[in-house]
């Protein structure tokens, strides 16, 4: 009891937070729950989206297909802009944006899904006249395919993830324990997301493919520190391994979440949005249900 108690207070001098590593430590099985609850409600979630709406997100312009035009003009209101095109188009999703060269705006760009080049033309042609209006359109068949594809490279990523750490660990428990939480985690994220009326864009395909790297980060992380090192007990391992693992997500999600209060860019935003919802939910899929399922594991085979 000593030996575990002088690992607490390595870990924190914070009485609280000692305090709730031992709870952590003596109802582990029972905390095991919280994320297999968390798990089931997300995917029924996302089923219940699905079976209403036929897609598992909401997707942006970049995935569902619209039109992007470029205002050559920087002497223009883009939130009045947006106001208007919103009412205007009012099924649409909207995007005005500026876009500058050596820090003065040189123009606004326009994007609107379900809305054709032609549409868009003649809603802003009254408004700012004949400029040389730069034009970009995506079908909605070009955008499915797009979605698709990004889709099986989500895939792949996880299958090709999931054979990595079986080669190196060699264990199928402690490797599939890894993938289920990675899995976990971009599943959770996704709904929550959901919950928050995000609109996937691809940049958005781009921070859950980042997602997966920290993920298996932190909990190749965690299984090295308990399978392939003998000193001390279970639990020692695990929290010496916490010691690590929280640092690296709190400094990750502080340096994401100044990067997120202060950028202009939408897209930006969103990866950091993204982020910070992935790694708050990868404390727990990695900290409580990886690390319970391998106490679990390692009990069960008698290793102390």
């Amino acid at each position: 009891m000593a030996e575990q108690n002088d690992i607490y207070n390595e870990f924190s001098k914070n009485k609280h937070i000692s305090n709730m590593l031992k709870y952590y430590e003596k109802n582990y099985k029972k905390l095991l729950f919280i994320p297999i609850i968390i798990l089931v409600l997300s995917l029924s979630f996302l089923g219940y989206r699905y079976a209403t709406t036929g897609e598992f997100v909401e997707q942006g312009i970049s995935l569902k297909g619209g039109t992007t035009v470029t205002i050559p003009s920087g002497d223009i209101n883009t939130a009045e802009l947006r106001e208007y095109l919103t009412s205007v188009f009012p099924n649409s999703e909207i995007s005005v944006r500026t876009l500058a060269s050596f820090g003065e705006v040189t123009a606004v760009e326009v994007s609107a899904s379900d809305v054709t080049s032609k549409e868009m033309l003649t809603i802003l042609r009254p408004r700012f006249g004949d400029l040389e209006y730069s034009v970009e359109e995506m079908g909605s068949s070009l955008g499915s395919s797009f979605f698709r594809e990004t889709f099986f490279a989500l895939l792949f990523a996880f299958l090709f993830m999931a054979v990595i750490v079986f080669f190196y660990f060699r264990e199928p428990v402690p490797s599939l324990a890894i993938v289920l939480s990675a899995l976990s985690n971009m599943i959770v994220t996704l709904a929550v997301i959901n919950i928050l009326g995000v609109r996937l864009s691809t940049a958005g395909v781009a921070a859950f493919l980042m997602l997966i790297g920290y993920s298996v980060d932190t909990n190749i992380l965690l299984s090295t520190k308990v399978l392939k090192r003998d000193r001390g007990s279970i639990i020692e391992r695990i929290i010496s391994g916490m010691k690590t693992g929280f640092l690296m997500t709190l400094t990750t999600f502080t340096a994401v979440l100044i990067a997120y209060i202060f950028s202009q860019s939408e897209a930006l935003s969103q990866i950091m949005l993204i982020l910070m919802v992935g790694l708050l939910m990868d404390l727990l899929n990695t900290w409580v249900q990886n690390a319970g399922i391998l106490r679990l594991y390692l009990e069960k085979k008698g290793k102390k």
